[in-house]
């Protein structure tokens, strides 16, 4: 009875998960084709945001793309996509959360030039690029040693299936985990914190020295995305935690391997969440991003018939 209990509770959890991933993938994947859709065909002027709002839902979908790989291997209990899908599939979390980050921290960054720095902001075509380069860039290379490192394996348990499995030593997995943590969430948080607070500064100072319609723009502009980033931070840092309490205190954790099994699935769902949570996120970021060009255009047209009509 005990074992028919047990075996009930695995199939209860595995339908559930699996239900769960399944959900995930049909929205999130969904929803970020749309935000790439309408970004990329909308008829109103595009800007540097919706370049990297469509970076963002990119990111987004490489991640989610991981899903029946990973549903696949949960069912079948077995690895079958080769060395290969060992580098692959395992770093693209690495990957896209650090293309994530980095674009939000871009934006914010771009925001902070517009509001405090305005005479100073000149975010031209070229510069779009290179940044946008340089963020995949640096990210694929801060994954790169997870893609070399990572090898496929046979079971430690002689049952003959496939594991994927780090090649170093624990020493050295483990530092380079907490690099990852810095570069990831540690380093971004900083540079953002100080980035908002300064932002918090100037709509604090520019009481009504801006135009009331087009501050509460710049302010919807700059709370969304801080909101995004929010939410980031919100679904990353319990995966960073745990992944950080397996390294450096394995030995302290307490809980069976059932448990560390679905401790380890719940915080990967959180992080496939994100992916989820954030194409209405960015739908209602570029939605206002719309209207603020709007708003500039109708003041630019409105100056321009004040100089053409003549004084009486």
């Amino acid at each position: 009875m005990e074992l028919s209990g047990l075996l009930d509770e695995e199939v209860l959890v595995t339908s559930s998960l699996s239900a769960l991933l399944t959900v995930m993938f049909a929205l999130g994947f969904s929803g970020n084709i749309y935000v790439l859709v309408i970004t990329a065909l909308s008829p109103r002027p595009a800007g540097s945001l919706c370049v990297h709002v469509m970076n963002l839902a990119l990111a987004d979908l490489l991640y989610l793309s991981t899903i029946p790989f990973v549903l696949f291997t949960y069912l079948a209990r077995d690895w079958y996509f080769g060395d290969i899908g060992c580098r692959v599939l395992l770093s693209m979390d690495l990957f896209t959360m650090h293309a994530s980050i980095y674009t939000l921290t871009a934006m914010s960054v771009e925001r902070y030039q517009v509001i405090v720095r305005p005479l100073r902001a000149h975010i031209t075509q070229c510069h779009q690029k290179v940044t946008n380069v340089g963020i995949w860039l640096t990210s694929f290379f801060l994954t790169l040693p997870m893609m070399c490192m990572m090898r496929l394996q046979d079971s430690i348990y002689g049952s003959g299936k496939k594991i994927c499995f780090p090649t170093w030593t624990p020493d050295s997995f483990r530092y380079y985990l907490t690099i990852l943590f810095c570069t990831s969430i540690l380093a971004p948080g900083l540079i953002l914190l100080y980035i908002y607070s300064c932002l918090v500064k100037a709509y604090w100072a520019s009481g009504q020295d801006i135009r009331q319609s087009r501050r509460k723009h710049k302010q919807c502009l700059g709370t969304r995305i801080f909101t995004i980033i929010v939410v980031y931070w919100a679904c990353f840092v319990p995966f960073w935690a745990w992944q950080l309490a397996k390294c450096y205190h394995q030995d302290l954790l307490g809980l069976e391997a059932s448990a560390q099994v679905y401790l380890n699935f719940g915080v990967t769902c959180l992080t496939y969440a994100n992916s989820c949570v954030n194409p209405l996120l960015y739908t209602l970021l570029t939605r206002n991003y719309w209207e603020y060009l709007a708003g500039q255009n109708r003041e630019i047209r409105g100056k321009g018939v004040q100089e053409r009509t003549p004084d009486h």
